[in-house]
């Protein structure tokens, strides 16, 4: 097997994913668009390219970083929050494009649990997806351009929300009042088992997949978010009070029933 993994978007979640391929004994090339990153990239030992992707053009050696690898892993957010116009969807029809003229059969999409919108009550992998935002509805069209692909090997994973050890939501709700949602479920998960499901996806085989990855506990945003605070001195955010639960349960279930993976790291401090 060859063991080359690229991995297109090396920031928060891809260079520490890179790093951990790395010590599993993959050799990894890893994209970013900011010059000042390369010898980073480097120094780790991970193959830097600096590869910009618009919706006109790709700028950098994109030819030379999809060649004789066995996984490509698209990891590149939408950018499509505030009054941004990007379309992120002519940005993957491109990249697409030059990845039928590689030699790269395998793919993991790295997408987000907003393409199932405003959905109430447990969703799983089955569930239709309903986006609501832009960047949900353009995740979604992008999924579907590498599934459609009958020469590619695509696998989904689709992300919870992401915090790690040094990122965390309560940071920036510490003290805030007049919250709606507060009965809402939690969607979260932790940095390590990300990377861990996108580890097992590549040494297991996971593929022609959707994955949901949330870690499978899910109390109120209220409950979760004082509890948190509280345990690291922060003051609670302050919601508003609500008389029904509502929102959506997002379920691992593939992960769990399925694949029968275990998640390591618990999103409770």
């Amino acid at each position: 097997m060859n063991k080359s993994i690229a991995i297109l978007g090396c920031g928060w979640l891809g260079l520490p994913l890179a790093m951990s391929l790395l010590n599993k004994g993959f050799s990894v090339r890893g994209s970013t668009t900011s010059e000042k990153k390369l010898e980073l990239l480097q120094a780790k030992g991970i193959a830097p390219y600096l590869i910009s992707i618009s919706e006109n053009s790709i700028d950098g050696n994109i030819s030379d970083f999809l060649t004789d690898v066995s996984v490509l892993i698209i990891n590149i957010p939408p950018g499509l929050r505030g009054s941004s116009s990007e379309n992120f969807v002519r940005k993957m029809k491109l990249l697409h494009s030059k990845i039928k003229r590689s030699d790269v059969k395998r793919l993991i999409f790295v997408s987000s649990t907003s393409v199932y919108g405003d959905l109430q009550g447990e969703v799983t992998e089955q569930t239709p997806p309903e986006p609501v935002t832009e960047s949900g509805r353009q995740l979604l069209e992008a999924e579907n351009i590498f599934r459609a692909d009958d020469n590619l090997d695509t696998t989904i994973v689709r992300f919870g929300g992401l915090i790690g050890d040094d990122r965390h939501p309560i940071t920036m709700l510490s003290g805030r009042t007049g919250l709606t949602n507060g009965s809402a479920y939690i969607n979260l998960i932790h940095q390590n088992d990300c990377i861990k499901i996108l580890e097992h996806v590549i040494t297991a085989q996971w593929w022609n997949q959707i994955l949901n990855g949330v870690y499978p506990y899910h109390p109120s945003k209220n409950a979760y978010y004082t509890s948190e605070a509280r345990k690291r001195g922060l003051k609670p955010p302050q919601y508003e009070v609500e008389n029904t639960q509502i929102g959506k349960k997002i379920v691992p279930f593939a992960l769990l029933n399925v694949k029968g993976f275990s998640f390591n790291t618990s999103i409770r401090s």
